[in-house]
């Protein structure tokens, strides 16, 4: 038994996972389910997944929301020359 999960996919189950996720059946459950690897999240571990300094979806957003204001800026500020 595959951790706490279930049992291991086998035939053609074991490519259901992308990414290098880890394919099992749960007994009460008709499709397989997958433990992604790192940085890969999803169903199949099909999307991947950025790194981000923050855990807060407020302050990542803050921080995306700056960096693009400055970039904005510095272009604005090179096109006058």
């Amino acid at each position: 038994m595959m951790a706490e999960h279930g049992d291991p996919c086998t035939g053609s189950d074991m490519s259901y996972c992308m990414n290098g996720g880890k394919c099992f059946k749960i007994p009460s459950v008709s499709t397989p389910n997958c433990v992604c690897n790192e940085h890969y999240k999803g169903s199949r571990c099909e999307q991947f997944q950025l790194l981000s300094i923050s855990n807060d979806k407020e302050e990542t957003g803050m921080i995306a929301a700056v960096i693009l204001l400055l970039l904005l800026l510095i272009l604005f500020v090179l096109r006058k020359y």
